[in-house]
């Protein structure tokens, strides 16, 4: 297992390959929450808009938010998986997570890039909520399909 706080680019492209990625997040007593999220990557910072897919309770009132108020931390997963296990492989983000709110100049960024990647945000409404910025401080890797050639 490897650790340090950047990605290489076979890293960055395992991880741009992946189509979600688990977004793990905890409370002020440390009880943890874990949600499966859309994702945009700058080479910087990772982003996940609140967007419109149903949801119980507004964007400010999930717990993934109220979370990240509280503590700031977070750790984004990228996985693969395959029944020939010799090809497994995850990257954990660790990092310092935060709100970007509309009207920043980088949450029009974000949002310009969450659009690239995913033709379903075109016709969100994605302007008018906070999205998601995870600043990797730590990033951990294992399995072939990360290995070097």
């Amino acid at each position: 297992m490897i650790s340090r706080s950047d990605l290489n680019e076979k890293e960055r492209q395992f991880v741009l390959v992946q189509r979600v990625a688990r977004l793990a997040t905890a409370d002020e007593e440390g009880h943890p929450h874990v949600v499966p999220v859309c994702f945009a990557f700058d080479g910087t910072h990772f982003y996940t808009p609140l967007d419109e897919k149903p949801k119980r309770v507004s964007g400010k009132q999930l717990r993934r938010v109220r979370n990240i108020e509280a503590r700031h931390e977070a750790m984004l997963l990228f996985d693969h998986y395959e029944e020939d296990w010799s090809k497994l492989g995850f990257v954990q983000v660790f990092g310092r997570a935060g709100l970007i709110h509309p009207g920043e100049e980088e949450h029009e960024a974000a949002i310009g890039l969450l659009r690239e990647r995913y033709e379903q945000y075109r016709a969100m409404k994605l302007e008018i909520s906070p999205v998601i910025r995870i600043t990797p401080e730590r990033i951990v890797l294992w399995g072939a399909a990360l290995e070097n050639d």
